[in-house]
This record gives structure tokens, sequence and C-alpha cells, in this order.
């Protein structure tokens, strides 16, 4: 299988700018683009360079948007997608039908294709494939952000220096940790009784749920550079990992 990386992730909120402001004053993270074209679906966003990734956040800005139901259905702010890029969507696809996995929305430009699969068909989160035109491994152009691969896109970042890890949360982490690793095709891992799955660079990591809301995307480690602010920082209902 051809190589896959965790290249976004996106976040779901109720308000977008309290949101904002939290990760601007928090994490010292800059807003490096708006997308206007999310209004299609309902929404409003922002996104944040960290390293060669990025962080999203939508808000719906009216009622019956598939963001809002997944924020009744969490019961608040949360994790929303994880967005990977991958070298070839052919053998993606391909999988999803093997695997009777629905795709609930396909984005497609000349330069820049993507397949947002059915969250109830993946468990815990909308997983999405992605192909980039012109982009390396790391780093690269990356459509959503309007970024053009001129430099790394979190560069001036003097925080939050990479973004390495996401957590998905379970009663039954097991069946889900299963779920990814059928669909990705990459092995599951057990290290110090946590469940792992290794992209190319970054890992998926597969807890209990615990906190009383359920399954879904939970927290994301980050690498910071100043040692007195690391420790677990609770922003948009993510527990953020401020780590060495």
């Amino acid at each position: 299988m051809s190589g896959i990386r965790m290249r976004q992730i996106c976040l779901v909120a109720r308000r977008l700018e309290p949101v904002v402001e939290q990760l601007q004053s928090v994490l010292e993270l800059p807003v490096c683009h708006r997308d206007p074209g999310v209004g299609k679906y309902g929404l409003e966003n922002a996104l944040f360079p960290i390293g060669d990734k990025f962080l999203e956040v939508v808000a719906p800005v009216r009622d019956g948007t598939t963001a809002g139901r997944y924020l009744d259905r969490r019961g608040g702010d949360g994790g929303y997608m994880v967005i990977t890029q991958c070298d070839d969507l052919a053998p993606r696809r391909k999988r999803c039908e093997a695997l009777s996995v629905r795709i609930a929305n396909e984005i497609g430009y000349p330069e820049y294709h993507e397949l947002q699969l059915h969250p109830r068909d993946v468990g815990a989160a909308m997983l999405s494939f992605a192909w980039q035109a012109g982009a390396r491994a790391p780093g690269g152009p990356w459509h959503p952000a309007a970024c053009h691969g001129e430099g790394e896109p979190g560069g001036g970042a003097s925080l939050i220096r990479a973004m390495t890890a996401a957590e998905l949360q379970s009663e039954d982490p097991d069946r889900l940790a299963r779920r990814w690793s059928d669909l990705i095709e990459r092995p599951v891992r057990v290290q110090d009784g946590q469940r792992l799955i290794a992209l190319d660079d970054a890992t998926l990591r597969f807890t209990e749920a615990t906190d009383g809301r359920g399954e879904g995307l939970a927290g994301l480690d980050l690498m910071c550079a100043d040692p007195a602010r690391r420790g677990l920082v609770l922003i948009s209902g993510i527990r953020f990992r401020l780590l060495a």
C-alpha cells in the first residue's frame, strides 16, 4: 500500500471565534486561512499551521448541518475529521468498496482530490483520504489551506512545532482500532497497554472512553518548544498534550 500521512485535523465547535481566540492565546497558533468554500456546507472555518500539518476548526452557521448534528450527538465541541494525504487514491477507493464503507462526500479539483468516508461506517470520526498534486513527503502544497508549498507552513510558529498523534476514544477501542486498521491497511500494535497505528509521520492512538462523551476524536499530541508550557490543555473539547 502506498504512503499515508496525517496532514490535517478538523475540530467542530458551536461558535468559531471563541475557539480561534483560545488557540491563538493559549497555543500561540496563527490563523493562516479561512475558506469561504465551506459555506456551501453551512459552515465557517479557520485553519492554523502546525509544522507541515494543519489544524482546522469549523462551526455551523445555519441549522440542519452534518456538523451541527455531530455536535448534538457528542454533546458539544470536539474532534470531527482526520484528513490523511495519500500517494494514490485508487487503491483507497477500492479498499472502501471491499469493506462496504460509504463515501459520504467527494471533493475534486485538478490539483486536489479527497474522499470523505461516512463516520458511521468508520467510527469515532470522519476519516478522509486526500491526494495533492505536487506534494512531497512531508509538506508541500495543500489545497484546503491554500498552501502552495513555499517553505514550511508552520515555520514561523515559536511554541507549537509539530502535531504527532491523534487520539480516538471508544467504549470498545479494540474494535475501533481494528476497523481503522482494516481501512488504512496498517497494523495495530500494543505498547504500554495502548493500541497504536503508525502512519508515515504520525500515530493514531485508540483509548477507552472514560469522559462520558462516547466514541470520538478526543485528543491531539503537539510538540511544544517551551518546557514550562508542557502538559495537558483542554480546548474545544479536545485534550491537547503538549510534549517535549
